[in-house]
């Protein structure tokens, strides 16, 4: 491609994702170019006058009043890898004279905007637009809950930092939405640049500070600028930290990475910046970025593909799901041929069609799934929905927005998932079970009931291909074994829609026993933590259904012994407990299981619910909200002189 060609392709690319909020193409898609530019730029030393390596951003969209930053807003040099990163270091070193005490932030995934106080008033919010002249968004940046409208401090101040949508706020806005959003940057963007505020409050967004701008006080380095945003009351980032070596930076990224899918926001990357303010003076900038600070890349989890087929599968709750055939591609290390479709209604919703390119999400190891339409083409056709079973021939029926073979009973693909659903290690773990296993038992034995697995002999074993005398006498071993197990493996194991590892756990804890749970009502398991109506009418319903009874009583039957939780007590009894920070004395695993020891609970997330929260150092936003909220909270000294004294 020649630069020309790929200048005008990058500009289209980038006025489609900065102005238009509507991109055609992946960040994966758009950097491959980008980095392609900047090396043939390198190699020719021919930069054209509009080339996208000098720009900051996109220009300024017109229905918004034009807005100039007191101070420049730059973006950041990258490094995609760690050979980069450690040129960057090195770049830095031969001006300093050692490695610098950096400090390393998260890489947000929204939108960047500059909020300016005045006497403690927000008096303007505006987008970064080209770094020098931005949109002014005030009135739909107040609608932002966690924007503070008023602070402590007086002075004049340019607060900088992302909007971002949680992806939890874009799921439950996807649930009711007409057309989807893509993705979660794509709903932050549209919301902060629509000329109607009540669109932006609908998405329920947050802001995360973690700059100043321009500001009548002077500060000196950037873990005082971080300390100055939280005392003000702004959300900040969890994740800041001081790094005092390249290893510990190396070491550090490689834990964000691993840990990205378990946030609740988008990140594609993190930032490391110079302390100091002094050294970064001594660095300087370069035309477009600064000097003394670097943004590291993550592999991409998103880029676009075309999907060539759609394929209708039956679970073990007899749903039929659809999965999409793609034209394979290369994303985060591995060539993705299938992803996933959440329902016919989302294929509807989302305007997916045979041989449109679509984008595709992929996090860790969960196939990947097709989170909205890059284009269609003159090819493109409606995707049909099934009105039979694509394996037994039963007709379909839908219930709210998915489909069910009419059949489970009869229905192989059903049957051969709930056995081998049952069978697996973090249910009743029969070792050396497997999909095939299920398979052969079905087909040749009739086994169709999970308890006929306890009524299975040697004789009727050797009879199936693949069964010599060992194998089949570790099955039944294994099968006999299976018969001694907890009631949160048992729960799980059952197959109750919705209800998987963590919520059995939760309900083998909250009541104990089978017959107590059977017992249960919905107004009880509603009030469960993370219980909503839904699940909790799964668990009704399973236990109402004389079918299901009478499974568990076959099970029963056949020597299946259930090991009832034993309700523990202590200082932490009726206790809902967050962990946050870093504590010096704990790994976050071992706090945790010093408070569930005690007659506690551990959550995730600070919420009405919660009503003591353990911060250790860097506490950041669950703190805040911790304050907010008016919960106790604890510092380490005091947990441990707790344990001390409850022991």
């Amino acid at each position: 491609m020649e630069m020309r060609e790929l200048v005008d392709k990058l500009n289209r690319y980038a006025r489609e994702y900065y102005e238009l909020d509507n991109p055609t193409v992946s960040d994966k898609e758009y950097d491959e170019l980008y980095y392609t530019l900047a090396e043939m730029e390198k190699a020719t030393g021919i930069t054209l006058p509009d080339s996208p390596t000098h720009r900051v951003g996109g220009a300024p969209l017109k229905n918004f009043v034009r807005y100039d930053h007191r101070q420049r807003l730059y973006s950041l040099d990258k490094a995609k890898d760690e050979n980069e990163l450690a040129a960057y270091f090195s770049r830095v070193e031969k001006v300093v004279g050692a490695f610098p005490e950096m400090t390393l932030e998260h890489k947000f995934d929204g939108l960047t905007l500059s909020l300016t106080y005045e006497n403690g008033v927000l008096i303007t919010a505006a987008t970064r637009g080209d770094g020098v002249t931005g949109e002014e968004v005030t009135s739909q940046v107040r609608t932002i809950k966690s924007v503070p409208l008023n602070i402590e401090y007086k002075g004049l101040i340019e607060i900088q930092g992302e909007g971002v949508m949680r992806l939890s706020s874009l799921a439950k806005y996807n649930e009711q939405a007409a057309v989807p959003l893509k993705n979660a940057r794509n709903g932050v963007a549209g919301a902060i640049r629509n000329l109607d505020p009540k669109v932006t409050a609908s998405r329920n967004l947050d802001f995360v500070a973690y700059n100043v701008g321009y500001s009548d006080r002077r500060f000196a380095s950037q873990s005082e600028v971080n300390a100055f945003l939280r005392e003000q009351k702004f959300l900040t980032d969890e994740a800041f930290c001081l790094i005092k070596d390249e290893k510990a930076a190396i070491s550090k990224l490689k834990e964000i990475e691993e840990n990205r899918d378990k946030l609740d926001f988008l990140i594609d990357g993190a930032v490391l910046k110079i302390n100091s303010f002094a050294l970064r003076e001594e660095l300087g900038f370069t035309d477009k970025f600064p000097r003394w600070a670097i943004a590291y890349k993550f592999e991409a989890e998103e880029t676009t593909t075309v999907v060539k087929d759609v394929v209708w599968q039956v679970s073990r709750t007899s749903k039929i799901n659809p999965l999409a055939i793609l034209e394979p591609v290369e994303l985060m290390g591995v060539t993705v041929k299938r992803a996933t479709l959440n329902n016919y209604s989302d294929i509807q919703k989302k305007d997916i069609k045979i041989n449109s390119r679509v984008f595709i999400r992929r996090s860790n190891d969960v196939i990947p799934e097709i989170t909205g339409i890059s284009e269609h083409t003159k090819d493109s056709y409606d995707i049909a929905k099934p009105s039979v079973c694509p394996y037994c021939g039963a007709p379909v029926k839908e219930e709210g927005a998915f489909l069910y073979c009419t059949n489970p009973s009869h229905c192989a693909p059903t049957i051969i998932a709930s056995l081998t659903h049952f069978a697996e290690k973090g249910c009743m773990d029969i070792d050396g079970f497997s999909e095939k296993t299920a398979e052969l038992l079905l087909n040749e034995l009739e086994v169709k009931q999970p308890y006929q697995l306890y009524d299975l002999t040697a004789e009727q074993l050797l009879t199936l291909d693949g069964f010599k005398e060992k194998k089949a006498d570790n099955l039944l071993k294994a099968i006999e074994k299976s018969k001694q197990v907890t009631l949160d493996r048992f729960l799980f194991a059952l197959g109750i829609p919705g209800i998987g590892k963590k919520t059995a756990k939760v309900l083998a804890e909250r009541f104990g026993s089978i017959d107590d749970l059977k017992l249960a009502t919905k107004e009880e398991l509603v009030g469960i933590d993370d219980f909503g109506e839904i699940l909790a009418g799964n668990v009704v319903d399973y236990f109402a259904d004389e079918k299901n009874l009478e499974t568990i009583s076959e099970l029963f039957a056949r020597g299946i012994t259930v090991k009832e939780e034993e309700k523990k007590e202590g200082v932490f009894s009726g206790r809902n407990v967050v962990l946050t920070g870093s504590l010096s004395s704990f790994k976050r695993s071992a706090a945790a299981k010093e408070i569930t020891e005690r007659g506690g609970k551990v959550s995730d997330n600070v919420s009405s619910s919660v009503n003591l929260v353990i911060v250790g150092e860097d506490a950041g936003s669950k703190k805040q909200k911790a304050e907010k909220l008016g919960i106790e909270i604890w510092d380490e000294a005091k947990f441990i002189s707790v344990l001390k004294e409850s022991e």
